[in-house]
């Protein structure tokens, strides 16, 4: 049975506090109701979102790379290969019992040896000397539905040789050797010259009688002996499917797929090779399972819920492999689109977290000091400590009963997480551009707006013009029509703002005026409203 996998919950690329503390305060809320999630990120966590972390003392979420479908994903045959001492027999009756075509095989330790196909063992079996054996003791028995007589070898190698003639003419004209394997019947003086003559083993067919003193000959000499129910016509058949399946291995460095593979590999590579099986291996190699190609139908994608966020380019790659569960944002509707139907919850708040806060509300469950900590701290964030104009009266009313939860004075702690957050002490130009980044779509066109927050900004100043050379750069090398940086001072109670040379004509009409690089917009605080609908609102017309 498939174990079920947690669902995994995450804000946008260049996660800011809000969408890193929604992420870990919605996973809390669906694990206390009984369901398996986690909080990822998809970005590096910002200055601001460690010190909420560290001052509730709460572990940041591990990174996301992206949800595209691997192997892992897949129902492939887990746990289908065989040791390579199994024998040519066992091989078969495994791929006709699963209805497959092929079979790895493993060395003692797990590590891949090759791969087998029902295609090499009917080749072998027509083709190749069937006369040589190389097996175990075990495998005969086995293959032979065989009773031990004598046991001496673990492992079998010889010649096989078939008493066909009259006892007397055998005896007179076939000479045995210690690496003789013989099958014979109920020929007591046969069977005697052979034990005699040192064979490696003699395989008594049709349940043949064996005298008690050839058996007492046959330990005094180290002859093993094995009796089986088959006749002989059947022994000579069976015999060699007793062989080691390495004895038939063809393929001893197939192509091979690690289980965190992606499934688009996958389809590349089978595109070029065409083959129908592919072993499945860890990534020391050592053997998982076999991947049949028509197995890529049946996927069982990655479940995930997304918050503060419903673009698809502000997401994480490979988000049209994913199942998408649930959405819960603050923002205008985006591009994102699902098969199915889903939950989205969007409200005119200032914070997705002050969404979290009220799914706790309507369950009437009690929050936890650290949880209402860091939700107090997304909204605090998004809402500059309530003086946004996104802020409503559901944001107040959560803030001051959080704070009460969490213990502190929501102004002071504010005042000292924005701090935390503004210094530019060891980031470079694209640090501060990418600390709070985040892509929009208009009419096929795209934009980017960066958000810092700052209370000194005369140190960008200094370098105002090689930030606008980063901002070219980002543009140019992303084909986005705009790239704008708004540096945010909350005790100004406005925005700095810098763009990309080439977007200078959308950023005028915008504020219809001839904007200057670093020109101060007053009461422009919040890229939801007082940024993104006048850019849009001009790429749109």
């Amino acid at each position: 049975m498939r174990r079920m996998k947690k669902t995994l919950i995450f804000g946008h690329k260049k996660p800011d506090t809000d969408s890193v503390m929604s992420a870990i305060g919605l996973s809390y809320f669906k694990n206390m109701l009984g369901e398996k999630t986690e909080p990822r990120i998809l970005g590096t966590i910002n200055k601001e979102s460690a010190y909420a972390l560290n001052y509730f003392g709460v572990k940041a979420p591990k990174y996301l790379n992206d949800v595209k479908l691997q192997i892992r994903d897949v129902n492939y045959h887990k746990g289908f290969f065989l040791k390579d001492t199994a024998s040519i027999y066992d091989a078969y009756q495994a791929m006709i019992q699963e209805n497959l075509t092929g079979i790895p095989i493993v060395l003692e330790n797990g590590v891949l040896s090759g791969l087998v196909t029902l295609k090499d063992l009917s080749s072998l079996i027509i083709n190749e000397n069937t006369e040589n054996l190389y097996t175990s003791y075990d495998n005969l028995i086995n293959v032979l539905s065989g009773e031990e007589i004598c046991r001496f070898s673990d492992e079998i190698i010889g010649n096989i040789i078939m008493a066909t003639y009259r006892s007397t003419t055998f005896m007179s004209t076939v000479a045995l050797h210690s690496d003789d394997i013989l099958i014979v019947g109920d020929r007591h003086s046969v069977i005697e010259y052979a034990i005699e003559s040192r064979v490696k083993l003699i395989i008594l067919t049709g349940d043949s009688f064996i005298k008690e003193e050839h058996v007492e000959l046959a330990k005094k000499n180290h002859v093993n002996i094995i009796r089986t129910p088959y006749f002989a016509y059947k022994v000579s058949r069976m015999v060699y499917l007793s062989n080691y399946v390495k004895t038939t291995i063809r393929l001893l460095d197939p192509v091979k797929f690690v289980e965190t593979d992606f499934i688009s590999d996958v389809v590349d590579t089978n595109n070029k090779l065409k083959h129908t099986n592919y072993p499945v291996v860890d990534k020391k190699n050592r053997g998982l399972g076999l991947l049949k190609i028509t197995d890529l139908s049946e996927k069982d994608p990655k479940k995930v819920i997304l918050v503060d966020h419903n673009e698809k380019l502000q997401s994480v790659e490979g988000l049209d492999e994913a199942e998408i569960l649930e959405i819960i944002d603050h923002h205008n509707l985006g591009s994102i689109t699902t098969n199915n139907p889903i939950n989205f919850r969007n409200m005119s708040v200032g914070s997705t977290a002050t969404i979290i806060y009220l799914l706790f509300q309507e369950r009437k469950m009690e929050i936890p000091r650290e949880i209402a900590g860091i939700l107090l701290s997304g909204i605090l964030s998004d809402t500059l400590i309530l003086k946004s104009p996104t802020a409503t009266y559901r944001d107040r009313e959560a803030v001051a009963l959080l704070s009460q939860m969490a213990g502190v004075d929501y102004k002071e702690y504010g005042m000292n997480l924005l701090k935390a957050g503004t210094s530019l002490v060891g980031m470079s130009k694209e640090d501060v551009l990418y600390n709070d980044y985040k892509l929009f779509t208009v009419n096929e066109k795209n934009f980017a707006i960066g958000q810092f927050f700052t209370m000194n900004f005369d140190e960008i100043a200094k370098e105002l013009d090689e930030y606008i050379d980063v901002l070219d750069r980002v543009a140019d090398a992303n084909n986005y029509v705009l790239v704008a940086l708004y540096v945010t001072d909350i005790i100004r109670n406005g925005s700095y703002v810098v763009f990309n040379r080439k977007g200078s004509g959308i950023i005028d009409l915008a504020y219809q005026k001839q904007m200057e690089e670093g020109e101060f917009i007053e009461g422009c605080v919040s890229r939801k409203k007082h940024v993104v609908p006048a850019i849009m609102e001009i790429l749109e017309s």
